[in-house]
């Protein structure tokens, strides 16, 4: 109880006060690794302190120092007491983040080695506390991450954490001990960013793909939101690995279920279509449908197809307007012109062209001219000169016409139910018309004959005099 109350005052000190404290905790636990005169109770009651105060770092400078670096580091990686490092990498990590400048104190002070040492430990502590360090040290260092892979086996550590996480969960449900998921959290975390930095060593992590996709598939994850840790970090760190190797096509496409990953990635994305705003879509999502078009892109037919079936616009969805109805697909083809997410929406666009078997006129008989040109276009793809027979059929090869630019099944358009338009009103739409209509032509997207120029050369229209006053009833 008496180090119950301690802490709490601890907390409440601030100013020259908790400088003061800071700077004496420093000196006392620098003294200890030379003389060793700190009881265990009383080195870890030390740490403690320093932990509480270097939460903030105002009045807390001597934590940050290159020599206060120095003596967490020690105490982190040096001490023989597993309880000792665990409060020390505590101090270290909480250092590290808020004050990048100590990333490169840590670094220079050449415990590389024993940190990925002790990233072998069966531990979910150590776990957690030392991908969090070699995490924050892929930032504003020159930490050399071949060296890590190639000398102190990180590859091989974050493989077997993953894989230790992996029958974990396929031994049980969600587990009881909140550490067990945060750790795998940071391993996630450093594993996406070493294979960001250093991508010519990402086959050295193709084994850890297995686990990762088992870890999706079958983990229970008591997460708030679809994409909340770790499963968004699971995503995440499909991107960066080397999802066609043969080695691991089994364990994507398994036989006996080789949709697993591709349904399951796809239903996270229908879980989130109503759990995120804009931004968060843009932060978030877009590396679930980036994962899924990885799958896609080294799926067998079978699997092609299925994912096709569940994202492309369905017959059902040509009953109106593509991008109208309640459907995922119908969500995606809208997020696909979202001013609000361009990196979400370019995604979207990409995945619906891959689905599209990246050919333009498959494009724009899936999703329609109107979503498809923009696309084109900004991708610099010329109109296919068969264009026109891709919007005169819809997507599943029937003769049932459909409207070229909405998408929608001709029978089924609505009449507005508007006022009627006045003459001169129906003369401008015919001239808009006629303008879009020659455009299309020139651009090849249509080959037949512009409907308003025969009427014109037919005589069925009629030039009004200048006096014409429409009848009014």
């Amino acid at each position: 109880m008496a180090g119950h109350f301690q802490l709490s005052g601890t907390a409440m000190l601030a100013g020259p006060a908790k400088l003061s404290a800071v700077t004496s905790l420093v000196e006392k636990l620098t003294q200890d690794l030379v003389s060793t005169n700190l009881t265990a109770d009383e080195r870890d009651s030390a740490l403690e302190e320093l932990k509480i105060f270097g939460r903030d770092p105002r009045n807390a400078d001597p934590v940050f120092t290159k020599e206060g670096i120095e003596m967490l580091t020690k105490h982190s990686f040096d001490s023989p007491s597993s309880t000792t490092s665990r409060n020390a990498l505590r101090c270290l990590c909480n250092a590290l983040l808020l004050k990048k400048e100590c990333r490169q104190m840590f670094v220079d002070l050449g415990y590389e080695a024993k940190a990925c040492g002790k990233l072998k430990n069966d531990s979910r502590d150590d776990e957690f506390l030392v991908s969090r360090i070699v995490f924050l040290t892929t930032y504003d260092t020159n930490t050399k991450l071949e060296q890590l892979i190639d000398q102190y086996q990180l590859a091989d550590s974050i493989v077997k954490n993953l894989e230790r996480h992996a029958r974990h969960h396929n031994d049980g449900g969600p587990s009881e001990d909140p550490m067990q998921d945060m750790a795998l959290t940071e391993t996630l975390k450093l594993l996406f960013n070493i294979t960001h930095h250093c991508k010519q060593k990402t086959s050295s992590f193709t084994q850890a793909i297995p686990h990762i996709v088992a870890l999706l598939c079958k983990g229970q994850f008591p997460v708030g939101k679809p994409l909340d840790p770790p499963t968004g970090p699971l995503v995440n760190a499909l991107l960066n690995l080397d999802m066609g190797a043969n080695e691991v096509e089994s364990s994507l496409y398994p036989p006996t279920n080789p949709t697993i990953l591709s349904d399951r990635l796809i239903s996270i994305l229908e879980q989130s279509r109503t759990r995120y705003t804009d931004d968060e879509l843009e932060s978030t999502a877009t590396a679930l449908i980036a994962a899924i078009r990885v799958v896609h892109e080294h799926a067998p037919q079978e699997v092609r197809i299925s994912i096709g079936e569940k994202l492309l616009p369905t017959e059902a969805d040509r009953n109106e307007i593509l991008g109208r109805s309640a459907s995922l697909p119908s969500w995606l083809l809208k997020n696909s012109t979202n001013p609000l997410a361009p990196k979400f929406r370019d995604m979207i666009s990409d995945l619906l062209f891959d689905l599209s078997d990246k050919d333009a006129s498959t494009f724009i008989k899936n999703v329609g001219f109107g979503f498809a040109s923009g696309y084109l276009y900004n991708r610099n793809i010329p109109l296919p000169h068969d264009a026109s027979e891709a919007l005169n059929n819809n997507a599943d090869g029937s003769d049932r016409p459909i409207n070229p630019i909405t998408g929608q099944f001709l029978d089924l358009e609505r009449d507005p139910g508007g006022p009627e338009m006045t003459e001169d009103e129906r003369l401008r739409e015919a001239e808009r018309l006629f303008v879009l209509f020659e455009r299309l032509q020139a651009n090849g997207v249509i080959s037949a004959e512009n409907p308003i120029r025969t009427m014109v050369e037919e005589g069925r229209f009629t030039e009004l005099p200048d006096n014409y006053e429409e009848d009014v009833d």
